[in-house]
């Protein structure tokens, strides 16, 4: 009872502090923007320490944060070699293909009124397909390297990214697409200096998007074939050794990735699309 208190302690006192920085004065601060999150994390992280060693949880059901801090250390090498093989070459390379194949498609549909109308439901149709129900029908066709997890990759991003592009490039009004027409524009002219421009907004939000189903995608297509390496095979293997600690390790690689990924993603929206009124800071 006394580690439950303790851990309630932890929460209220996380929480008070997260307050008043999310309530002061510099709180639209870069540095209180980074700080609550950070916080709330190391709360939740410090709550899970004292819950899990003062109720004496086994390790097979949740380790420890520092359990798995521990593994985290002694197998560097091993998870460096995993992310390489799931995210560098798998992850990335389906995203890159996927997105920017998803991008030449919704062009081509947008000019096309037929492709739009037969093509977006069979993408509605395809992304609703359970990926552990195709992924293993990829990794037979392309085999147990990282070309299946980028097969499986860009099956999940590229509708995703097609229907946020088409929406984009139908987002401009008929005024706007009229007054190109005065100034005697062409279909390439309006494309590339009204259309895509105004379209960017929702093609880095399919961006996005794609960057956490990619590698979601990437780890999946590991449970069903995959070299002696990576972030997929390890958890598999690992949770049939009950190593938690190294599951959840190889979890925090992921975690940190994506996260990672996204942010990067975002700051190049932001960079892109400075004048939209979604990147005005107030």
């Amino acid at each position: 009872m006394i580690y439950v208190l303790f851990a309630l302690i932890i929460w209220v006192a996380g929480w008070g502090l997260n307050t008043v920085i999310a309530n002061g004065r510099g709180a639209n601060t870069s540095a209180a923007r980074i700080s609550v999150p950070i916080l709330f994390g190391l709360t939740v992280v410090l709550m899970w320490e004292v819950l899990v060693r003062g109720l004496n949880v086994p390790p097979v059901i949740l380790p420890a944060p520092t359990a798995i801090l521990a593994a985290f250390k002694a197998n560097t090498a091993v998870l460096w070699g995993d992310f390489q093989q799931t995210f560098l070459k798998g992850a990335l390379a389906g995203y890159l293909i996927g997105c920017g194949s998803a991008f030449l498609v919704a062009i081509i549909v947008d000019r096309y009124d037929f492709l739009r109308r037969g093509l977006l439901p069979v993408g509605n149709f395809v992304a609703a397909l359970p990926i552990v129900g195709t992924a293993p029908i990829l990794v037979m066709w392309f085999g147990f390297d990282w070309q299946s997890k980028a097969a499986v990759v860009v099956v999940m991003v590229f509708f995703p990214m097609l229907v946020n592009t088409v929406a984009g490039l139908r987002d401009t009004s008929v005024m706007q697409r009229d007054l190109m027409r005065t100034y005697g524009a062409s279909y390439m002219q309006t494309l590339l200096k009204l259309r895509i421009p105004a379209a960017m907004p929702f093609i880095f939000n399919g961006l996005k998007i794609a960057t956490t189903l990619a590698l979601i995608g990437a780890i999946v297509a590991e449970f069903f074939g995959s070299p002696v390496k990576g972030m997929g095979f390890r958890i598999s293997t690992s949770v049939g050794q009950l190593a938690l600690d190294m599951v959840w390790a190889e979890i925090v690689v992921a975690a940190i990735a994506g996260s990672l990924f996204y942010g990067l993603i975002a700051k190049i929206e932001a960079w892109v699309t400075f004048w939209h009124p979604s990147q005005r800071k107030h």
